[in-house]
Formats: structure tokens, C-alpha cells, sequence
């Protein structure tokens, strides 16, 4: 996991390195409160304090001629380094971590502007479960975890200096690598500041591009993944998948698909162990529909599938799916999403992928 999260933050961060000749340069500070989400009744303990964090970011503003960044009114990109607590210092301790991301601008009037912000990155633990020292710790059972942030951005400029006042979701898993991993998820409202270091001389370029051809395209996904499960301390068990995709560009800005999957979870023989079960039985079927924002040759996916044949159904008939694929021109793409029923994570899938008559 911790190879593949920084290969993300790499992406996201040559978009922006790319884009820094003809660049608003921003430095950013920001102070976040917020409360653990106790998303399953086990975690009802964990939730006794406010969430208080910080944190520090390089952001830029592209003034680009390229064809995603103008559609997207050239939103920003940078890095974000984070600090603080999770809603419980004594069990759950306290965080750091760091995340590359991108913010869209959805309005702007003046010197007012409204975006959403997606940031992908790497977060550190101090208090994991153990099972001598901390064993009230339900939601974290590692140290590394994914970081991923999701928010509302409402932006006031006034020359070089801005405010911002923000409203987000962060999240903290491993993925299912190993438990327990219920995963945090803290609700932010925060306020930030930030002044502009390097001012580009290129004014900015209003225009929307409307190439994509609107036909489908088909490809094939196949993934492999591990996760551990309960009892804590148990083995790791293997993941795989082939995913059958038809996708539609609609414009430069957004896409959709939809697929229909094939797994295999192997953790499914220790569900009921009473009960013989056989590979064939371990398939589940599912379809999965998606949304897709294409960044130049990354795009992010998320969206929510169902279970069509699941014999077992140990995990409930939906699942949901977020995160990246790095598509090649001859074809080839490379997938790393995280798979989850809704706020639990199920496993990380990687993958690899062909679109066919790309």
C-alpha cells in the first residue's frame, strides 16, 4: 500500500510541477475542528473529544492551455501536509500525514470563488490497536494508512492574500491489510489563509473544449488484492477479480461506466467455516456503475455497484468504489481504487487494464 500512495502522490503532484512556468504560486496554512464519525456501534466509545488539526499547503494555479485544465477552469493542484487528532487522543492518538490534490472551481463572481477539493495520500498513526497496550482501539490496527480527503472549498481573494473557509471529510484506512480496520472518518469545518508567492503573466483562458468521441469503449480489468479479517492476528487471504467495462466520455469534463465484475474473495471460506464451500461458490457477480473526471491521463473514479449472485452475502448487497486509473494511449491503464461497503473498507484493488480499438 505505502508504494502504491506515494505513486499517487507523485501523479497529482506532476500535474502540478508540469503546470508551474505559467502558474499562480499559493502557500497556505489552515486550522481544522471537527468529530469522529462512530459509523458502526462498536466505535461509540471512541467518539469523546472535538478533532483539532492542522494544516500547511503549496498550492498552484495553472494559467494552462491544455485542454482538461482550461475545461476544468484551471483548478488548483498542490500538496498538503496535516497534522492533528481524530476525536479521541488517548486510544486513537494522533495523526500525521500528507496528500496531493486537486480543487475544482464550480463558481467564481468577482473575488469570490466555491470548489470541491479530492486529496489521495499517506497518513501515520501514533496508537494502533494492540493487544497488550491498546486494545480499545476498533477503528486502526497499523500504523501506515491511506489518507484521503474530500471537501467544499468557499474562497475570498483580495489581491495577494486570500480566506477560505472550508468544509470536508477526512479519512484514514489501511485497506483492509489488516485488522481491525473500521477506518476514521472526521467531519472538518476549517479556516485557511493564504498568500500568493508568484503571480503568472499569462491572463487566464476561458474556454470549454468538446472533443471526446461519444461512442463507448470496452475493456477488461483484471485485479489482484489481499485483506486480512477477524479474528485480529489472523492471515492474509488473496483477492481477484476480472471486471468487464463499457465507458462514454460525454465532454472533456466528465465520463461515465459501468461494469460488470467477476470476484473472487478467498476470506469468504472463513465466513460460516462450518459450512464446505467450493471456488465456484466463493463468486460473486456484481455491477458496478461509475463517474468518471478525466485529468489529462488520470482520471478519478467513484460510484456504487450491487451484488448479483453473492451466496453468502457476508458483507451486505452494495458496494462502492473511489479512486485512480492512469490510462495510456496504446490502451494499456493501470487501476488502484478502493473497494469498501459503504464507510468499511473491503480491499485496495490493483490492477491493469486494456480498452479495446483505444
Amino acid at each position: 500500500m505505502r508504494k502504491t500512495v506515494f505513486y499517487i502522490i507523485f501523479l497529482l503532484s506532476s500535474l502540478s510541477l508540469s503546470a508551474q512556468q505559467n502558474s499562480d504560486v499559493w502557500l497556505e496554512g489552515r486550522m481544522k475542528g471537527g468529530f469522529l464519525m462512530a459509523h458502526r456501534s462498536s466505535m461509540a466509545h471512541l467518539a469523546q473529544q472535538h478533532a483539532l488539526a492542522g494544516e500547511f499547503s503549496y498550492c498552484i494555479r495553472p494559467n494552462s492551455e491544455k485542454l482538461w485544465s482550461a475545461a476544468y477552469g484551471n483548478p488548483f493542484f498542490g500538496f498538503t501536509l496535516f497534522t492533528g487528532t481524530v476525536g479521541n487522543a488517548a486510544i486513537l492518538g494522533s495523526y500525521y500525514g500528507g496528500y496531493g490534490f486537486i480543487s475544482f472551481p464550480f463558481i467564481e463572481k468577482g473575488f469570490y470563488s466555491l470548489g470541491g477539493k479530492v486529496g489521495i495520500g499517506l497518513g501515520y498513526g501514533t496508537k494502533p490497536y494492540d493487544d497488550e497496550e491498546n486494545i480499545y482501539n476498533l477503528a486502526i490496527g497499523s500504523h501506515l494508512n491511506a489518507l484521503i480527503c474530500i471537501g467544499i472549498e468557499s474562497r475570498f481573494q483580495f489581491g495577494h492574500n486570500m480566506l477560505s473557509f472550508n468544509l470536508d471529510m477526512t479519512h484514514f484506512s489501511n485497506g483492509a491489510t489488516k485488522v481491525p480496520n473500521l477506518g476514521i472518518n472526521v467531519p472538518y469545518v476549517s479556516i485557511g489563509y493564504s498568500r500568493r508567492i508568484k503571480e503568472s503573466k499569462i491572463a487566464p483562458i476561458d474556454r470549454i473544449y468538446d472533443l471526446f468521441n461519444p461512442n463507448f469503449e470496452f475493456g477488461l480489468i483484471g485485479i489482484g488484492s489481499m485483506k486480512q479479517v477477524y479474528p485480529i492476528g489472523g492471515k492474509n487471504y488473496g483477492v481477484f477479480s476480472l471486471n468487464f467495462v463499457g465507458r462514454r466520455y460525454f465532454n472533456v469534463k466528465r465520463g461515465m461506466e459501468v461494469s460488470l465484475d467477476f470476484i473472487s474473495k478467498q476470506s469468504t471460506m472463513d465466513f460460516h467455516p462450518d459450512i464446505l464451500k467450493s471456488q465456484t461458490d466463493l463468486i460473486q457477480l456484481g455491477g458496478f456503475v461509475g463517474y468518471i473526471i478525466p485529468l489529462d491521463k488520470i482520471h478519478l473514479v467513484l460510484g456504487m455497484g450491487g451484488y448479483i449472485r453473492d451466496k453468502y452475502r457476508p458483507d451486505g448487497p452494495f458496494y462502492h468504489r473511489l479512486g485512480v486509473r492512469y490510462r495510456l494511449d496504446n490502451g494499456l491503464n493501470f487501476n488502484l481504487t478502493l473497494k469498501s461497503h459503504w464507510a468499511k473498507a473491503d480491499y485496495v484493488e490493483y490492477g491493469v487494464g486494456y480498452t479495446f480499438k483505444r
